[in-house]
């Protein structure tokens, strides 16, 4: 299969599917990261919500109401799952009925840090998806080192979600990504497809299908190559897109469009 034709002298649209825009590592320049990331071709930004505490779940929010093309998550993450209360829960179901919060999350499974016992995370993570369920929202799922032990939840406690949900910084096999295909997810990757060392996940990226793939900064972490070792930005996103393009053997400008699509068409945002 030959690459599509060059169309260079064209600046691809672009989506970050995820980013942590309201971390404190941007408080001193947001305004020129979000300047920089419009600059480089990004459309459609999903801003997470997240910070030192639970208290803090929602805090994408407010970017998201400043900018007509940035959207936001809201939802607890594995590392803070030892401490999210009965009210966290109960606030999460009134900020999710802002008209910019478009998915839960990010939530799942961390077993490679387990900064929070395994048993409290499985349990916040079922009452995420309950609460999704019940405002038919998709959610955004975090998972290392605990495909099993998520797909088992999922077999349990997984159905009837509206629109399944997006694997975010994907690093698991196929087979993780095709069980989760079948259920309406899209796959999502980061900055670190394009470190030296993975080929295995450049391997799995190939073989998923284009309107199932979405690509993300997850910054202010796993900056790309040539950026490895810096603070990530949104912007850098087009580093991921290029690498998925190539193994993919289309144009950067075609699987930009093709990514950008498929976020419109899955938040139903035309």
């Amino acid at each position: 299969m030959n690459p599509a034709p060059s169309t260079s002298h064209l600046k691809p649209v672009l989506v970050d599917s995820h980013c942590h825009l309201a971390d404190v590592e941007f408080n001193a320049d947001r305004d020129a990261v979000i300047e920089r990331a419009h600059a480089a071709g990004v459309t459609r930004l999903l801003a997470i919500g997240g910070g030192e505490t639970p208290d803090e779940f929602a805090s994408a929010v407010p970017l998201a109401e400043r900018h007509d093309w940035i959207y936001a998550a809201a939802g607890f993450h594995p590392h803070e799952a030892a401490r999210v209360e009965e009210r966290h829960f109960e606030r999460l179901r009134e900020f999710i009925a802002h008209p910019k919060v478009v998915a839960i999350g990010e939530i799942g499974l961390d077993y490679h840090y387990d900064f929070s016992p395994r048993d409290v995370q499985k349990r916040v993570l079922v009452r995420q998806l309950d609460i999704a369920r019940e405002a038919k929202l998709p959610v955004v799922i975090h998972c290392r080192e605990a495909w099993g032990a998520l797909e088992e939840i999922f077999l349990e406690r997984g159905q009837g979600l509206d629109r399944g949900g997006i694997l975010h910084c994907f690093s698991g096999t196929l087979d993780d990504a095709r069980r989760f295909m079948d259920r309406g997810f899209l796959v999502s990757f980061a900055g670190n497809i394009t470190f030296k060392r993975a080929d295995d996940l450049r391997a799995v990226a190939r073989r998923i299908p284009l309107d199932r793939i979405l690509t993300e900064t997850d910054s202010p972490y796993l900056a790309p190559v040539p950026h490895r070792g810096k603070r990530n930005e949104p912007a850098h996103v087009v580093e991921v897109t290029r690498m998925l393009a190539e193994l993919h053997a289309t144009g950067i400008e075609e699987l930009g469009a093709r990514v950008v699509s498929n976020f419109e068409e899955f938040f139903h945002l035309r």
